[in-house]
């Protein structure tokens, strides 16, 4: 349970005279940070306002209802602040918050919501708050790691302070799910220490048959490998600079650690459902992730491991994800197109959601890569990019879903991933015959190979033809020697 919350007092500051600056009734976005079980504290990095939904409305709203009668009387300014109720969009504000957890790094999440409203208005609002944190909480989880708490900051213009609660979401939403907690501000950003990965993988994943005699879809069966994957990363020793550290080792600080993983040997799980009659092929799933971490210095090194598997898995599935929005929105632009356009737009872009029943041939699918743009301080966020896009995608997200500025500088943003990740599917009456022809193909020098294995086998078919006679031969010359060895041994007696 969080006990206590320190808050990055620079960019809270920077949030505060904005706010008194706008002049606007209310706000809400989303607080950036980190909780600490190890520690038993939250940490506040940032605040992200929300931005105005499709329709240019805000995302919260002070809305004022007041009765004829009261008009009528003196009491109007009172009447006007006791009917007046805070309307918040918590689906927008949740959307709002899958986006940006797709944009952090290991060691960060959307850790909670702040509020900017009066005293007043906060008091008669509880409830609608809490519902917007839960909402916050469902659609930017933290996997395996994930606690049922999160932090609802309020900064009230009336008057002026910051109060944290802590709004606990496992039971039923109620006004008593906040508890406050101890908050202040200070230098957190400066003392973080970073750590980074490149994660190379190749997971193949057998295509069975489910009920129905039917395959799936290509995002279900990556869906069900990443999640076998996660428990294999998660039982995986970490290496820093090639050293094994122990659990509760502090790391050095003011440098930046690289990290390698050992994955436990022996361990396919893939396979484990599924027998050769049921296999009827292969999804192989290859590339390489680099994924940052941040870590509070007094944290042990374990947590930056834990933080870094968790990035590793959600930057695959996010990406995975992007997909699937995209395939969504390219069905919906197919049934209000003609059909030769939907046709061909199907077979190129609905991949995703394509279903394997009627894929019968090999193809290849290239994930979006993952870039890196510079943050806060030496901190990094990510963005993924689709083949087809630049990197003029990842400003534009910047400045809608981070409200930062857009990096100019080309040569400050990060593309270390050098190998895309790619999705090879392949489907064929036998698992064996399909991982084989795989094997193959993945051969950049096929063609030689083949012709090198094609002059072996005329080799061997020629030594085959030639060894009967050379068999004979030795044969014969083995008997006549010992015809004579015994000849000789008779004559030598005698």
């Amino acid at each position: 349970m969080v006990k206590a919350v320190v808050g990055e007092e620079s960019q809270l500051k920077l949030a505060e005279d904005r706010l008194s600056q706008a002049a606007v009734p209310s706000e809400v976005g989303l607080l950036i940070g980190k909780l600490s079980k190890n520690l038993d504290r939250g940490f506040v990095f940032d605040l992200i306002p929300t931005p105005q939904n499709d329709a240019s409305e805000p995302a919260s709203s002070v809305v004022e209802s007041v009765k004829d009668d009261n008009k009528k009387k003196g009491t109007k300014g009172k009447a006007q602040l006791d009917s007046s109720v805070l309307f918040i969009d918590k689906d927008w504000v949740a959307e709002h918050a899958r986006q940006v957890s797709r944009m952090l790094p290991g060691g960060m999440n959307v850790v909670g919501v702040y509020i900017w409203v009066s005293e007043s208005m906060f008091k008669n609002s509880t409830l609608i708050l809490c519902q917007t944190v839960k909402a916050v909480s469902e659609a930017a989880p933290v996997l395996e790691t994930d606690s049922d708490e999160r932090l609802l900051i309020h900064i009230s213009y009336s008057p002026r302070r910051w109060v944290c609660r802590n709004c606990s979401l496992a039971s039923n939403i109620t006004t008593s799910s906040l508890r406050p907690c101890d908050f202040k501000m200070g230098k957190v950003l400066t003392s973080l220490q970073a750590f980074r990965c490149l994660y190379n993988f190749d997971l193949r994943l057998p295509i069975c048959l489910e009920k129905g005699l039917r395959f799936g879809k290509l995002s279900d069966i990556v869906r069900r490998g990443l999640s076998i994957h996660a428990k294999m990363l998660k039982g995986a020793k970490g290496l820093i600079s090639g050293r094994l550290v122990t659990e509760d080792e502090q790391s050095a600080p003011d440098r930046l650690h690289e990290v390698e993983f050992l994955l436990p040997f022996l361990q396919d799980k893939y396979l484990e459902a599924c027998s050769e009659k049921e296999v009827v092929g292969l999804l192989v799933f290859s590339g390489s992730v680099c994924s940052f971490s941040y870590l509070n210095p007094k944290e042990p090194i374990s947590q930056a491991f834990d933080d870094i598997k968790e990035d590793i898995i959600m930057s695959l599935q996010s990406r995975l994800d992007i997909m699937c929005d995209e395939a969504d929105q390219e069905s919906e632009s197919i049934i209000e197109s003609d059909e030769v356009a939907s046709h061909h737009r199907s077979s190129e872009k609905h991949i995703p959601e394509f279903d394997l029943q009627l894929q019968r041939k090999y193809c290849s699918l290239p994930f979006p890569r993952r870039v890196f743009a510079p943050w806060l301080g030496s901190t990094y966020i990510c963005d993924y990019i689709q083949p087809s896009e630049t990197i003029e995608v990842l400003k534009e997200h910047c400045i809608e879903l981070m409200s930062m500025e857009a990096p100019k500088d080309a040569s400050t943003i990060l593309e270390p991933e050098f190998e895309n990740p790619m999705l090879i599917a392949s489907i064929t009456k036998s698992f064996w015959d399909i991982a084989g022809r795989l094997s193959v193909e993945s051969n950049p020098e096929n063609s030689v190979s083949k012709n090198k294995e094609k002059a072996r086998s005329q080799g061997t078919e020629q030594k085959a033809s030639c060894s009967p006679d050379l068999n004979v031969i030795m044969a014969i010359l083995v008997l006549i020697i010992s015809i004579v060895l015994g000849l000789a041994l008779f004559f030598f007696r005698s």
